[in-house]
């Protein structure tokens, strides 16, 4: 199976992804595949919505570039105990070309697990706080620009509605399946991992 990422308004990035009850060699595939595509698209961060998986999974490496920084796949995460607030800019890989600005925790505390099923207990913060709050939210069916105050989303507008036509035409043309299809696959999925 080959991933791609999939681009706002793909109804995967609106549905609350479902909690992963087993790991396969397959998921352990997808997840490789997930970071390969993550640095091909110079992102930090990708979760697993927006490659089309509804599952509770997400990869990171706040340093954007393989051999660097740290690496982790994300399993089952809950964010917990935020402290402080600071905005900052942010991008994603489902709006490619599109910014703003979003107020987050600065600290937050991650439990989750990896791959081998092996709990994960950390202290986030700064940027790295900021990546797992954005993915997390991504599998909430949160999208960064739901955070940003009305004015800042204004001046997003005409981009976000050129994201709609692009997809609706990608659709009509049979370059994206139907919402039915894919709400088909999106089962296939839960049936198999959640």
């Amino acid at each position: 199976m080959s991933l791609e990422i999939v681009h706002f308004p793909h109804p995967m990035l609106r549905f609350k992804s479902q909690p992963i009850k087993r790991v396969d060699k397959e998921l352990r595939m997808m997840a490789e595949e997930m970071l390969e595509l993550m640095y091909a698209h110079e992102g930090v961060g990708l979760a697993a919505n927006q490659v089309a998986l509804p599952l509770r999974m997400f990869v990171v490496n706040p340093s954007g570039k393989r051999g660097e920084g740290e690496e982790r796949v994300i399993i089952n995460p809950v964010l917990q105990r935020p402290k402080g607030s600071e905005a900052d800019r942010e991008g994603c890989l489902s709006l490619p070309g599109l910014f703003g600005d979003v107020v987050r925790s600065k600290q937050i505390m991650l439990s989750a697990y990896d791959l081998k099923g092996q709990a994960i207990e950390l202290k986030c913060e700064g940027f790295f706080a900021r990546v797992l709050q954005h993915e997390n939210d991504h599998l909430d069916g949160t999208m960064f620009f739901d955070r940003m105050t009305e004015d800042a989303r204004r001046d997003l507008g005409g981009a976000l509605e050129e994201f709609e036509i692009d997809f609706k035409s990608k659709q009509a043309g049979g370059a994206i399946p139907s919402d039915e299809e894919l709400a088909k696959q999106r089962e296939q999925w839960i049936a198999r991992y959640a």
